[in-house]
């Protein structure tokens, strides 16, 4: 690890600030009953090196919120069916949200799509959420029959959150999926 010079002498001032309150504030020797020697204090420092960056009084911080997303998609001939629910499990409600679901093909035409989803490009759709209360109640459905370019013999779907409303999400494994589903007709669960 390099240190520059700089960086030496701003650990250095740190230290011993520390050394100083701490001795100021505790007593040197005192909870021994020796005798306290005075601290001796090095030479002035510079304001510019003790102040280079400010530390806030506080940090705003986030809610928390835990946005899962789960359901199944099914492949057969050129469609294909995915059917979503989006929920909230908090602690924290989530005013607003965006679902991304992204196609390893490309969809053709005009597609057929519930008022909250859009064709963003030829392979990604983004649907909003809403509002999501904590808890997972009243999560939010979505059902797509999307038209697909050709018969592909499987489509990858890579299902997650675009953007979750500001919110801290500690847990983005349940929100993240990647699904393959052959073209069999059935239900691939995610």
């Amino acid at each position: 690890m390099v240190l520059t010079r700089r960086a030496r002498l701003l650990v250095s001032v740190a230290m011993a600030t520390a050394a100083t309150v701490s001795s100021v504030m505790w007593g040197a020797g005192k909870a021994t009953g020796a005798v306290s020697a005075p601290v001796p204090v090095s030479a002035p420092v510079p304001v510019a090196a003790v102040a280079a960056k400010p530390v806030p009084a506080y940090r705003s911080v986030a809610p928390e919120a835990d946005i899962s997303h789960h359901g199944h998609v099914s492949l057969w001939g050129e469609e294909l069916g995915v059917w979503l629910l989006s929920e909230n499990h908090g602690p924290s409600d989530v005013m607003r949200s965006t679902v991304r679901l992204r196609f390893s093909v490309a969809l053709t035409g005009r597609q057929e799509m519930p008022s909250a989803c859009l064709q963003a490009d030829a392979r990604t759709v983004l649907c909003r959420t809403g509002p999501l209360r904590a808890g997972g109640a009243a999560g939010r459905q979505f059902a797509l029959e999307l038209q697909l370019a050709g018969r592909p013999n499987e489509v990858v779907v890579r299902i997650d959150t675009a953007w979750n409303g500001g919110v801290t999400d500690r847990n983005p494994q349940n929100d993240r999926h990647e699904v393959l589903a052959p073209a069999t007709g059935d239900e691939y669960v995610f």
